[in-house]
């Protein structure tokens, strides 16, 4: 392979990575002509064609993906060295590429992201919102964030949040309209808020306990959304009861505008994690964001105790106990 070549299989990457030129232009600094300069480069010296193009879709040819798995295992290593020279004489740097669910914004991400913005001003975390469980390594993200038994044993997890439960909740208003459920099989009657995943077809089952044992719950109801913040907001304008995780409504319940159900029958989920491949821990840009994680944590665990500490001694009854995650 010619020397000069290299350079634009970083682009011919960033496209199929991307599924599109814009998008890839976008993420390398480049025009989108500069960007089908480069592919159209690399298609004339092979003599075929890497991608199909559409007006709507950019996708690998056959010969585009039996290049991309020869060679982007090697782009990835020139990648993570040119990064770890830069960081060893000065700051970490380059584009951080996440995949994580929606709500992780509210419950880690966003306080992480204001230390990381002051403190490591060369990275730009780069957020990918999905509510499935993406490949990764074969989507081109550095790290994902998901609850930590979505993660596979083969990946390297670091703590972003304690454990927490996922709770029923629905507004003053439904309640008074439809009646409260007593139990879990009043809500075969109730309009439940149903949860699919952006890369699935099935409807998620609720996990409630009951009688000491998880049981899983088929729910029905006129309304279906993709991601669990969709479901927040229908919840607090009355529109069925919704399932979601505890930290996402605690302001909602102490203000009123949301009502807990059924709290015995609440699962504790092991809260959220970062994960990626062992490999991977080696890359400044990473490494910065971790250890930024893991301030964050420590900090959000010391105030935490300092409140529990000061509820206890103004003598207000006895406090609830404090859930400590382990940062792994």
């Amino acid at each position: 392979m010619e020397r000069d070549l290299v350079g634009h299989l970083f682009v011919v990457e960033a496209v199929a990575r991307r599924k599109g030129f814009a998008a890839a232009a976008g993420e390398l600094g480049m025009s989108p002509s500069a960007v089908s300069h480069a592919v159209r480069l690399v298609e004339e010296r092979l003599g075929q064609a890497i991608f199909a193009r559409t007006t709507r879709s950019v996708a690998l040819t056959e010969a585009g993906e039996a290049l991309l798995a020869g060679v982007s295992p090697a782009l990835a290593d020139i990648a993570d060295e040119i990064e770890r020279l830069r960081a060893a004489k000065g700051r970490p740097g380059g584009v951080l590429r996440l995949n994580a669910p929606r709500l992780a914004l509210p419950l880690a991400l966003t306080r992480i992201l204001k230390e990381m913005v002051d403190r490591h001003p060369d990275v730009t975390v780069d957020i990918t919102v999905d509510e499935g469980l993406a490949d990764i390594v074969g989507e081109g993200f550095d790290a994902g964030v998901r609850l930590g038994e979505m993660i596979a044993r083969d990946m390297v997890a670091v703590r972003l949040t304690p454990p927490f439960k996922a709770i029923l909740v629905a507004s003053p208003h439904y309640l008074t309209s439809r009646g409260r459920p007593e139990m879990i099989a009043d809500l075969a009657a109730h309009h439940c808020i149903g949860f699919r995943g952006s890369r699935s077809r099935a409807l998620y089952r609720w996990e409630l306990s009951e009688n000491g044992k998880d049981v899983a719950v088929e729910t029905l109801g006129p309304l279906v959304v993709s991601d669990a913040m969709s479901a927040l907001d229908l919840a607090r304008e009355g529109l069925g009861i919704a399932y979601l995780f505890e930290p996402l409504v605690r302001a909602d319940i102490a203000e009123g505008r949301l009502v807990q159900l059924l709290s015995h029958t609440a699962i504790e989920e092991p809260g959220l994690f970062l994960y990626f491949p062992k490999r991977a821990s080696l890359s400044p840009k990473l490494r910065a964001f971790i250890d930024t994680a893991r301030r964050v944590q420590r900090q959000a665990t010391e105030e935490a105790a300092s409140v529990h500490q000061a509820r206890s001694s103004r003598g207000g009854g006895r406090a609830a106990p404090i859930e400590k995650g382990k940062t792994q």
